[in-house]
């Protein structure tokens, strides 16, 4: 088995037990797990983790039947990874056993199980990919279905589950004439009016990413700033604006926008962003809560949240966590909307938004606003922008999901609602 074959397997399996063994997240991992490998190697080594992860539930349900008992978790992953690889992704079986045997022998501790590995993948082979297509859509972690079952019933989740399991196309928010930017990468213009790239292309090397022509942005993140849609001229708090795709997309509205993050690196980020598309913003390093400043016309908060309504697009989140910080993040962003409102002048406009799935980061938030700031209103007729379906629009907000647009690609779930404060 040559190196340039198990090399990225290798890899993979690695970042498999950073985010199954250790919680944490492959943002964290991938700029400095994958340094050692060639471009396409890190590449493969990225696009085999994220495969095994969405796909995590079915290969478990596949290996039950011929695992009398579960192995270390090493060893679960390299079968997990192999069971994806030969029926979800179609790798000839025999390649797939020897670099899975190969890579179990040379684990610490773990050659005494490279039989049982081989032992167990061939039969699985042997069975052949029927069994796999038999197996329902993969499930989340038990923490986290609950809640969502209990929110929006079995039938809605089980269809967000088949679109995470699809992943996610590559969006693009464009200045200017999408259609042109469409046709040009090879892409369409959804309903929203971003540009919807398929596959997963290299951003840095498609035409316009130097000249600033466009960001990185999905659909669904792109809709509340459009549905703010500040005046020229008009002050707006991005309050937590890293990465910066909401400043931009303000800044080319010809606000004067201030954009607020705790981080240092990730305001880095938003800088480096905006010069590259020769936007310009004022860039804040503090702690939103203790930030003092404005008055604004508008503050947008994007607030920190669980990102469930992301999973598509980082299937490592519901397996990287167990729902124990759900507490701290809803009182967090009850306090951030509180201070938004003190931020704002009078008769200005909050855009509170999430990327949740979780009614308890959206509309139950909401609700709480409302009783504790006599006065405040909703503008939900403002949500209704192009592309935006009647249905998406509920008492408190729009919502959008995973599963809405199945056969444009899906997008990402949020919540956002516009609240007006009292003149």
């Amino acid at each position: 088995m040559s190196h340039s074959a198990t090399a990225p397997r290798k890899a993979a399996v690695r970042l498999l037990d950073a985010v199954l063994g250790e919680g944490r997240l492959l943002s964290e991992l991938l700029p400095g797990a994958l340094e050692r490998l060639e471009p396409a190697e890190r590449a493969r080594a990225a696009r085999l983790a994220l495969s095994c992860l969405r796909q995590m539930d079915r290969a478990d349900r596949m290996l039950g039947p011929f695992l009398k008992h579960r192995p270390p978790l090493h060893v679960h992953n390299v079968l997990r990874l192999a069971v994806v690889e030969m029926f979800a992704e179609g790798a000839p079986a025999h390649g797939v056993v020897n670099a899975a045997v190969e890579i179990v022998r040379a684990g610490r501790g773990t050659a005494r199980l490279a039989g049982l590995t081989n032992a167990v993948l061939r039969r699985l082979a042997a069975a052949g990919p029927q069994a796999w297509e038999k197996l329902p859509p993969p499930r989340l972690p038990r923490w986290l279905r609950k809640p969502l079952i209990a929110d929006y019933g079995k039938p809605v989740v089980e269809a967000m589950e088949r679109a995470h399991a699809r992943g996610a196309p590559l969006d693009l928010t464009v200045k200017e004439k999408p259609r042109d930017w469409a046709e040009r990468l090879g892409g369409v213009v959804v309903p929203t009016g971003s540009v919807r790239l398929p596959g997963s292309p290299q951003v840095s090397v498609l035409p316009g990413y130097e000249q600033g022509s466009w960001w990185v942005q999905d659909a669904a993140a792109a809709l509340p700033a459009r549905i703010l849609a500040p005046a020229p001229g008009e002050t707006v708090l991005d309050m937590c604006a890293a990465p910066g795709g909401k400043t931009m997309q303000l800044a080319a509205s010809g606000a004067q926008v201030t954009a607020l993050d705790v981080s240092a690196s990730r305001m880095k980020r938003v800088a480096e962003n905006l010069s590259r598309t020769g936007l310009r913003a004022g860039t804040v390093v503090a702690d939103a809560l203790g930030w003092r400043g404005g008055p604004f016309d508008a503050v947008l908060l994007d607030a920190p949240c669980s990102a469930t309504g992301t999973i598509r697009r980082h299937p490592d989140l519901p397996h990287a966590r167990d729902g124990s910080e759900f507490p701290a993040l809803f009182s967090l962003q009850a306090r951030l909307i509180d201070h938004a409102l003190e931020l704002l002048r009078p008769g200005g406009r909050l855009m509170f938004c999430t990327c949740s799935l979780l009614l308890d980061e959206g509309e139950e938030q909401v609700k709480d606003a409302l009783a504790r700031h006599r006065g405040l209103t909703l503008d939900l007729e403002a949500l209704s922008v192009p592309g935006v379906e009647p249905g998406w629009i509920g008492e408190q907000g729009l919502r959008t999901r995973p599963d809405y647009w199945p056969d444009k690609g899906g997008m990402d779930g949020f919540f956002m609602t516009l609240v007006r404060k009292p003149a």
